[in-house]
C-alpha cells in the first residue's frame, strides 16, 4: 500500500478531473451569456496546462521551493493586496477575490496562497526543528506567517477559503509538535472572532438563518435557494440518476451548477453511485497523501505533504457539506471537478509535488560491496 500511494493518488485525481469535464459538458451549456462550449473548452485547456505544471513540479526538487519560500511569500502577499485596489481587483457578487492580468483575464491569488503558506510553514519548521516547542519560534512567528495571508483573504469576504486554510495550518502545527496549550486557546479565540464577525455581518448571518430553516418558503426563494434546490436535485437523482444531460435543476433554478454546486448535479444525473465515487476519490486522496507524508524524509517534506493533502481534501469536505446542507452556504468549489482555471492548475501542480516527494522518499537498496569471484588459495606443501 505504501509503495503505491502515488498510483492511488493519480488514479483518484484522474477520475475526478474526467468527471468534472463530463459534468461541465452537461452544465456549462446552459449558463446564460456564454457559448455552449465555452466552459468545457476553457477547462480542457486548463487541464493541459495543469498536467504540464504537475509534471514539472514532480521533477523539480522541493528544496527549490524551500529556498524560494520567502520570495513566494512576499509576492503572494502583494497579489492579495492588489485585490483591494480599484481597477486591478475584480469584484464579483460582493467578493474581491480576483485580479486582472495581461495574459489571462482573471487570476485568483488565494488559490496560490494556500500552497505558498504550506511551503513557508514547512521551511520555517525545518529551519527551527529544535525550537518547535517554544512559544516564539514554534508558535508566534509561524502563526504570523500563516495569519497575514489568512486575514487578507478573509478581508476579501472569502471566509470559506480563510477557514479552510486555518484548518490546514492547525493540522500542520499539531503534527509538527507545537504545544497544545498554545494551539487550543488560539483556536477558541479565532472561532469566537469568526462567530462575532458572522453574527454582525447581515449577509453572512442571513445565510445561517436560511440554512437552519431551509423548509421555510421565504428562505427557499432567497438565501436558502441554492441549498434547497441542491437537495431537490439529489432527491430527484435517487440511486441511479435521471441520465447524463437530463437533469432539470441546472436550468436556472440551481445557480452556479457548474462551479460551487456541481456535486448535486452529479447526484441528479448520475445518481448516488456517482456521488459515492466522488467521496471515495477524496478519501483515497487523503489516505494517499497521509501515506506519502509518513514515508517522507525530513520535516520539510512531511509538512509539505500533509499541508497539500489538507489543501485538497478540506475544501472538498466543505463543498460536499454545503451542497448537502450539512454546513452553511459558502463559495468553495469542488477541487478538480468544479469549473475554475486557477484552482485546477495549481491543484494539479500540488499533486505533482506530492508525487515528487513520494518518488524521492522510496528506499533504494544499494549494494555497497558487490560480490567478486572468489579466489581459492592453497598452500603447496
Amino acid at each position: 500500500m505504501a509503495r503505491h500511494c502515488s498510483t492511488i493518488l493519480c488514479a483518484a485525481v484522474a477520475l475526478l478531473v474526467a468527471l468534472g469535464l463530463i459534468m461541465l459538458t452537461s452544465t456549462g451549456a446552459w449558463v446564460k451569456g456564454f457559448g455552449p462550449h465555452y466552459f468545457i473548452s476553457h477547462q480542457a485547456m486548463m487541464v493541459g496546462v495543469g498536467l504540464v505544471a504537475a509534471v514539472a513540479a514532480a521533477r523539480l526538487n522541493v528544496e527549490w521551493f524551500r529556498k524560494l519560500s520567502p520570495w513566494m511569500f512576499g509576492v503572494i502577499c502583494i497579489m492579495l493586496v492588489l485585490c483591494y485596489i480599484p481597477g486591478v481587483g475584480v469584484e464579483s457578487y460582493g467578493a474581491k477575490r480576483w485580479i486582472r492580468l495581461p495574459v489571462i483575464s482573471q487570476f485568483q491569488p488565494s488559490e496560490v496562497a494556500r500552497i505558498v503558506v504550506v511551503f513557508c510553514l514547512a521551511s520555517w519548521f525545518a529551519r527551527w526543528q529544535t525550537e518547535i516547542h517554544t512559544f516564539w519560534r514554534g508558535f508566534v512567528v509561524p502563526g504570523m506567517i500563516a495569519g497575514i495571508p489568512i486575514l487578507l483573504i478573509a478581508g476579501e469576504t472569502d471566509v470559506g477559503t480563510a477557514l479552510s486554510m486555518s484548518v490546514m495550518v492547525g493540522a500542520i502545527f499539531f503534527c509538527v509538535g507545537t504545544r497544545l496549550r498554545y494551539i487550543l486557546p488560539t483556536a477558541l479565540t479565532a472561532m469566537t472572532g469568526a462567530w462575532f464577525y458572522i453574527s454582525n455581518n447581515p449577509n453572512r448571518w442571513s445565510r445561517i438563518e436560511a440554512w437552519l430553516d431551509l423548509e421555510n418558503p421565504v428562505h427557499q426563494l432567497d438565501k436558502g435557494m441554492q441549498q434547497w434546490r441542491a437537495l431537490l436535485a439529489l432527491g430527484n437523482g435517487g440511486p441511479s440518476g435521471v441520465g447524463l444531460g437530463n437533469g432539470v435543476e441546472k436550468f436556472g433554478t440551481l445557480t452556479f451548477a457548474h462551479i460551487d454546486f456541481i456535486f448535486p448535479v452529479i447526484g441528479e444525473e448520475l445518481g448516488l453511485q456517482a456521488t459515492l465515487l466522488v467521496v471515495v476519490c477524496y478519501v483515497l486522496i487523503a489516505v494517499a497523501g497521509c501515506g506519502i507524508a509518513l514515508q517522507s524524509k525530513g520535516v520539510f517534506n512531511r509538512c509539505v505533504a500533509l499541508g497539500i493533502t489538507c489543501v485538497i481534501v478540506v475544501p472538498a469536505m466543505v463543498n460536499i457539506g454545503v451542497t448537502t446542507a450539512l454546513l452553511p452556504n459558502d463559495g468553495l468549489p469542488l477541487p478538480f471537478v468544479s469549473y475554475g482555471g486557477t484552482s485546477l492548475v495549481f491543484s494539479l501542480a500540488a499533486v505533482g509535488v506530492l508525487v515528487g516527494i513520494h518518488r524521492r522518499s522510496q528506499v533504494r537498496v544499494h549494494q555497497e560491496f558487490p560480490l567478486t569471484p572468489e579466489a581459492r588459495l592453497a598452500v603447496r606443501l
